[in-house]
């Protein structure tokens, strides 16, 4: 079932090529990357490769020819090294096990690249995505060049893979939107057993105390608990005021009672993210002002959340979300209304990045921060303005359509500074969803883990 899957990925670019005028396309995996003198990092595919394989061996390459024939690069059989590093599948068994027409050891990329793009139209291959992928991408042309007085012929022209991919994997088929459902529940119980922990271990008391560190391995275990390969992200675990820091990460900073504690985290799962943000009393128990702003950012994720459906922008949820931010800075004096004025004064002069200074939402898929463009395609430029009030002239935002898959993280940063009221300062909130567009709304896919403060509370009183 899932090589047909690859295989009609794989003939959908080769439509594309065709469609273009022929032409061939060319993707390696990710490399393995040292982490010290002898070890590596845990290894991870490139998405791209694999979108188009299902296959997550280093060492290996995926050739696409317009008239659809396929062939891959991989690894050799080596006994010896299976010993140390694993099972490979070699090129003997690839065509029966992926699907694709032809194989070979990656020993002799070079030495079949050039043929199989001679007298090619184009070669496309993904553009600074891959170190040293260009100086190789001459070579190969190179020693085809070399041959034209004996009749071959170049490629005319280069282009970028991206531009195709990207737009496919835009849009989930049935399968990915199934692991990604899954990738989310498993995310949104890592995150209610991250939360239940932080109360009852502050009931109980931990020798040194309660750290980030403590809660992270919370969520790692619950991650691999449930078949989860790896974290799709460092895990941010702030405690009180690092939760103003943005890109935190997990450390070991001590939660205390009376603080919140923000935590974005999520797994991923057979190459497919989830990205989940809560935040919560350390202890079980909002208190009045950290209540109000965390209503505040609800209240914003729910317009933000209902403007996200087949025919709004992308950046409808963002717009959406900033006027509830923006007025509710202005009702609990974040923002004076004497020096600020309205609601659309505060939009409009951008005060409200003071407090709330990211976007509401990505696209997310086998990355966290996954790949399409973030305008309409085909659309004209036209001017508008940018975060800092200057005019420039841009594409409209993408038309959001059905099998698109979204974050919506609306959020507020109050770090201490003059006229901002102290009961405020080094409170950091955010509320992150993953949302999949259906032909009638939305879909979202990790609402496993409580996001009302009232149910937050009952959740870890138990």
């Amino acid at each position: 079932m899932t090589t047909t899957i690859y295989q009609k990925r794989r003939a959908a670019i080769a439509r594309a090529l065709k469609a273009a005028g022929g032409g061939v396309a060319l993707l390696p995996t990710a490399p393995e990357v040292p982490r010290n003198r002898d070890s590596d990092f845990p290894y991870r595919h490139d998405s791209y490769f694999y979108y188009l394989t299902g296959f997550s061996e280093p060492g290996s390459w995926l050739v696409i020819e317009a008239s659809g024939r396929s062939t891959l690069f991989c690894r050799p059989k080596d006994l010896e090294r299976e010993i140390w590093d694993g099972f490979r599948l070699g090129p003997k068994a690839a065509p029966a096990e992926l699907g694709v027409d032809a194989a070979f050891s990656v020993d002799a990329l070079d030495e079949q690249l050039p043929t199989l793009l001679t007298s090619q139209k184009a070669v496309w291959w993904p553009f600074a995505t891959h170190a040293g992928l260009q100086e190789r991408m001459d070579g190969w042309l190179g020693q085809i060049r070399a041959r034209v007085r004996f009749g071959a012929e170049c490629p005319q022209s280069q282009h970028d893979l991206c531009r195709l991919l990207d737009e496919m994997r835009l849009f989930k088929d049935s399968h990915e939107v199934a692991i990604l459902r899954r990738a989310g529940k498993i995310s949104a119980a890592a995150h209610v057993r991250a939360m239940q922990a932080s109360a009852a271990l502050l009931r109980q008391g931990v020798k040194g105390g309660l750290r980030e560190y403590h809660l992270e391995a919370e969520l790692l275990h619950e991650f691999r608990r449930h078949g989860s390969q790896a974290p799709a992200y460092g895990s941010i675990v702030a405690a009180g005021a690092n939760a103003c820091v943005l890109h935190y990460r997990a450390g070991h900073a001590e939660l205390k009672p009376g603080e919140l504690c923000l935590i974005d985290a999520g797994c991923e799962l057979d190459g497919y993210a989830s990205d989940i943000t809560r935040t919560f009393p350390a202890d079980g128990q909002f208190t009045p002002a950290q209540r109000t702003l965390y209503d505040l950012v609800l209240a914003a994720q729910d317009a933000a959340v209902k403007a996200t459906r087949p025919g709004k922008r992308f950046t409808d949820p963002h717009d959406a979300a900033t006027r509830v931010l923006a007025q509710g800075m202005l009702d609990t004096g974040l923002l004076p209304k004497a020096k600020h004025g309205k609601v659309d004064d505060v939009l409009e002069s951008g005060a409200y990045r003071q407090f709330y200074m990211h976007r509401t939402g990505h696209w997310m898929g086998m990355d966290v921060h996954d790949c399409g463009d973030y305008t309409e395609p085909g659309s004209k430029p036209r001017e508008e303005k940018d975060a800092l009030g200057q005019s420039v002239m841009r594409k409209p935002a993408r038309i959001l359509r059905p099998g698109m898959v979204l974050t919506i993280e609306p959020g507020i940063y109050v770090r201490p500074a003059k006229n901002v009221p102290k009961e405020f300062w080094n409170i950091g909130i955010r509320i992150e969803d993953d949302a999949l567009v259906t032909a009638k709304g939305y879909e979202l896919m990790t609402r496993g883990v409580p996001v009302k403060a009232d149910e937050i509370e009952a959740l870890m009183r138990g």
